[in-house]
């Protein structure tokens, strides 16, 4: 018989823990919703924790190879405790459960007032005399979805998940559990799951740690997000007519991940972010972000959200001091904020390749004759704070640290080589102390601003030096991540960029501990515009670097095109600055001018999507329109496609005033009450609509 164990209300949500024989599970809906539920049929209560000790029997019903779920560890969790606790705004509720070897499972929800969301860890811990071995553990566990359903919810219920490749990160994916095969069988034994995730050190490649359910018929739906920054899993399915959804680390079957608990040891599986809301998946999702607004450490430099220039695609890994001082002067009126030296700064040789010489950091004698500190001092005379590149973590196969074997991540004994990239191993204290001598006293000594950390492939299934090769990979990125806090508290007002090949370290964690993280890699590409847009349901725009590469060829309609889509997130110009002509230079300044008024909304408004997602991101066709509103403020910025047509209307809020638009000439405009009318429309224009909604 299922039972209520215990109820809270956090902020529009409840949260119930029911009880049903020996089993404790969770359910998480938005409140108002309660007189709505009903019990299904055929339901087996999920437990709030998943996991897998070896010795311990796998899960049935043709389960093996596609699920570590419902396992004979899980089966023999019992409750001891649960424990309510606050600690400031936060309240805590800890739930205890223990099996009969010793081992202690720790569920811990915590949630904010005033917040749309909660955070769920999970501690597995050895309490025993004996060693345990981990094969599978999760940081969170929602089940019996639609809670609302007698039956299994056919035809009204979806699933979301984002896809990522280099370039082209953020596409949702939605599908019904039917068109995933994920029905219940007829006598509801067999397992049918989805399992997902990424493997390897770019914890944004192939796909994004979110997962979410929506129950269409009455709008609801159920989002969760990880931060772990290395391998992760996440699944989806069901035995019966409830659909489940968890996630964490990457278990044995998906990721050879295994962990060895001695007597007294612990793990904490990496934290999961979760919420329950009314509307769509887009609207939901921005709930989610509240868990990065409240985890964000920026320096005072990035209140305002200022405007950066990068010089890589200007030089393209040639950075030489007469050539940047010339850029400087270039982009002197614009009064940017930081101007960054990107990769290539510390060629040695005049025919080095940057992506091959990483690992020594030291000055190119050739590209920089007079010393750096005489650029930085001219960057500075400027009024911008100079900033520099670093691929800390990687060697070049021209440097001579990739023939250092003991400070190098293995694998099988032999250096893990990607390409011509090896990389050092962060667990080694003598790695680190170079990481600091070569990294952060380098900022010290030169008294540079801003740090741009990249990160340019993947090391895969995982690193020699602990029980298994995806638990020495999880070592090694907490390494990185404690070097990453290190820069931080050196240097407390450094503005600290995260970069991945573009957005390959997109999630919270590695966002807690930058100011803004690069959003792609797509800076020469038509599909920026639809990238930065998706990238507002996993970050926040005010972290999100958006590249307007300029051009001399570009036509107007282009450079509209180009700078209002850095209107959705952080806009940072690069291009061929030195041979831009005057009337480009007058459509630059209108629309950096045009980003600092928008600038209040961009940080701290929500998202309203208002087009669906192109079918193809590289042969667009249509158009994109978004809202950003603050309280009464709203900010519009359209994008037009091939076949787009020349006219189109965009809804907005009822009462809507446009104040300030930025646009090519030739773009007429009309506001009638909750739609902006345009006309005159050509592929590829972008636009910029200001303004304010008026009280009725």
């Amino acid at each position: 018989m299922r039972s209520i164990f215990s109820e809270f209300v956090l902020g529009d949500m409840v949260l119930r823990y029911l009880q049903e024989d020996h089993t404790l599970g969770m359910q998480l809906i938005p409140k108002g919703t309660e007189t709505w539920l009903t019990e299904k049929a055929h339901d087996r209560l999920e437990s709030l924790i998943q996991a897998k000790i070896i010795g311990d029997a796998y899960p049935g019903g043709y389960a093996g190879g596609r699920t570590m779920r419902w396992s004979a560890t899980t089966d023999g969790m019992r409750l001891e405790e649960q424990m309510v606790q606050r600690e400031g705004s936060a309240r805590i509720i800890e739930t205890v459960l223990r099996d009969g070897r010793g081992m202690r499972w720790v569920h811990t929800v915590t949630y904010r007032e005033e917040s749309r969301y909660l955070t769920v860890q999970t501690t597995a811990e050895n309490t025993g005399d004996m060693p345990v071995t981990l094969e599978f553990l999760t940081s969170f566990c929602l089940g019996g979805l639609s809670p609302y359903d007698a039956d299994d919810g056919c035809g009204h219920m979806r699933i979301y998940r984002l896809r990522s490749n280099w370039s082209a990160e953020g596409y949702v994916e939605a599908l019904r559990p039917e068109a995933m095969h994920l029905e219940p069988a007829w006598l509801r034994q067999s397992a049918v799951i989805e399992r997902f995730g990424q493997i390897g050190s770019m914890p944004v490649r192939g796909f994004f740690p979110l997962l979410a359910v929506e129950d269409e018929s009455r709008h609801v739906v159920w989002a969760a997000k990880l931060t772990g920054a290395a391998s992760w899993q996440m699944q989806t399915g069901r035995r019966d007519d409830g659909l489940v959804m968890d996630g964490g680390l990457a278990d044995r079957e998906f990721g050879s991940w295994t962990k060895t608990l001695a007597p007294g040891e612990r793990l904490t599986a990496p934290e999961a972010i979760l919420t329950a809301g009314q509307g769509s998946f887009d609207a939901v999702s921005q709930r989610l972000l509240g868990h990065a607004e409240d985890q964000l450490c920026i320096p005072e430099s990035e209140r305002d959200l200022p405007v950066l220039f990068n010089e890589y695609c200007t030089t393209w890994g040639c950075p030489r001091e007469d050539l940047i001082c010339r850029i400087v002067d270039a982009v002197r009126p614009l009064q940017l904020r930081y101007f960054v030296i990107d990769a290539g700064w510390y060629a040695q040789k005049e025919d080095d390749a940057w992506w091959d010489t990483v690992g020594s950091w030291e000055v190119s004698p050739f590209l920089f004759p007079s010393g750096l500190d005489e650029t930085l001092a001219y960057i500075r005379k400027s009024g911008m704070t100079p900033g520099i590149w670093f691929e800390i973590e990687s060697v070049g196969r021209q440097n001579p640290l990739f023939e250092k074997t003991e400070w190098l991540l293995l694998r099988d004994g032999i250096p893990l080589q990607t390409g011509n990239r090896r990389y050092l191993d962060f667990r080694n204290a003598q790695v680190r102390q170079y990481a600091r001598e070569r990294l952060i006293d380098f900022l010290k000594a030169h008294g540079i601003g801003y740090v741009k950390i990249d990160y340019n492939d993947s090391i895969g299934l995982g690193v020699d030096g602990c029980e298994s090769l995806s638990e020495g990979l999880r070592q090694h990125i907490q390494g990185v991540q404690d070097f990453f806090r290190e820069i931080r508290t050196a240097l407390p007002d450094i503005v600290l960029e995260v970069c991945s090949s573009g957005g390959h370290r997109i999630v919270p964690s590695f966002m807690a501990l930058g100011s803004m993280a690069s959003f792609s890699d797509a800076h020469e590409c038509l599909e920026i515009p639809v990238i930065a847009a998706a990238m507002h349901r996993m970050i926040l725009p005010r972290q999100s670097q958006i590249w307007a590469v300029l051009h001399r060829e570009q036509d107007a309609g282009m450079l509209y095109y180009k700078l209002t889509a850095g209107l959705l997130g952080r806009l940072c110009l690069s291009g061929e600055v030195l041979d831009i002509a005057p009337w480009q230079w007058a459509i630059i300044r209108e629309c950096v001018d045009f980003y600092r008024a928008a600038a209040p909304v961009i940080r701290d408004g929500e998202t309203e999507f208002l087009s669906p997602q192109p079918v193809s991101w590289r042969h667009l066709t249509g158009a994109q329109a978004v809202v950003r509103r603050m309280d009464t403020q709203c900010l519009v910025t359209v994008h037009t496609f091939a076949e787009c047509g020349d006219e189109m209307c965009v809804p907005v809020p009822a009462h809507f005033s446009a104040e300030q638009v930025v646009c090519r000439d030739g773009i007429v405009w009309t506001v009638d009450d909750a739609e902006i009318h345009l006309s005159g429309l050509r592929p590829y224009d972008g636009m910029g609509i200001l303004g304010t909604v008026k009280e009725a």
